[in-house]
């Protein structure tokens, strides 16, 4: 039976600044606005600055973030868990804020990452459209792969717009969801450990 081949995603030229921001005119225009007014003139180029930065996620590349690595750990072996990791994401779905908390731990095997760098494997990855079940499986996928440790645990918090705003309307509903691998999914102790650590600590 012949493989399926997998469909490789198509390189998307970018719009240029002016497209982007009569983009945002043409929204301000179909909400029943006047993008000349005063208080809307400069909002175009105001939304495309601001979504550059909420966005800068597809110009990175997560994984650099964790090839400096350090290998004097004193026979340390225990878990490492960065909790609290603000997550600034938008739903891919309605394009809507996603925001909350991700808590991000591994079992090390020989060596360690700086801690500053967790974080920014976070953001990177959260500076997207994305959905929260992916973007946790991402980080800790990430995780496992460049930096080879015991396991991996990700915890995701989040408040998601698409149901606070709109919808539902369920204001405070926020989903957690969590990704787990090697040690951290399939030692009992370490599983237990880890979650105590990120599901029962709210800020």
């Amino acid at each position: 039976m012949a493989k399926a081949k997998t469909k490789k995603p198509q390189k998307i030229a970018k719009p240029t600044q002016a497209e982007v921001e009569e983009a945002v005119r043409t929204m301000l225009r179909w909400a029943g606005e006047d993008p000349t007014r005063e208080g809307l003139i400069d909002t175009p180029g105001r939304v495309a600055r601001s979504y550059r930065e909420l966005f800068s996620g597809y110009d990175v590349d997560p994984r650099a973030y964790l090839e400096r690595v350090f290998e004097e750990v004193g026979g340390y072996d225990e878990l490492i868990v960065m909790r609290n990791i603000r997550v600034v994401s938008f739903c891919e779905h309605h394009m809507l804020p996603v925001t909350g908390y991700a808590h991000v731990g591994y079992l090390p095997s020989n060596r360690v990452v700086g801690i500053s760098k967790l974080a920014r494997v976070v953001h990177g990855f959260a500076r997207r459209f994305q959905i929260q079940e992916k973007l946790t499986a991402e980080i800790a996928r990430t995780i496992f792969e460049v930096l080879e440790p015991r396991g991996v645990g990700v915890v995701i918090q989040a408040e998601h717009a698409c149901m606070t705003m709109r919808g539902v309307n369920s204001p405070e509903a926020t989903l957690s969801t969590s990704h787990l691998i090697g040690a951290v999914r399939d030692d009992p102790k370490t599983r237990e450990e880890f979650l105590r650590m990120t599901m029962d600590h709210h800020r």
